[in-house]
């Protein structure tokens, strides 16, 4: 990891087409602007996890629903939708 210390107006490059600057410092936070094409995905990474969280809790969901169901249809019991 490359660790850099910037200043409120002070940038950083990346790349031929992302700037990344320093727009304000306060006790609460760092303000960042983002200066980077269209085509590039940019996201918090808190909210990357949250999906990706929300994303494998659906797949697992529906993975034990569809095994109960191949359960449910090899014990031949009420419940299976026949």
């Amino acid at each position: 990891m490359l660790v850099l210390t910037r200043r409120a107006n002070e940038s950083i490059v990346i790349g031929d087409d992302i700037t990344i600057t320093i727009l304000a410092v306060t006790p609460s936070g760092v303000r960042v602007g983002i200066d980077a094409p269209r085509d590039k995905r940019i996201n918090r990474a808190e909210i990357v996890v949250a999906v990706s969280d929300a994303n494998r809790e659906a797949l697992q969901a529906a993975a034990d629903e569809a095994a109960e169901s191949l359960l449910l249809d090899a014990l031949g019991r009420p419940g299976t939708g026949r």
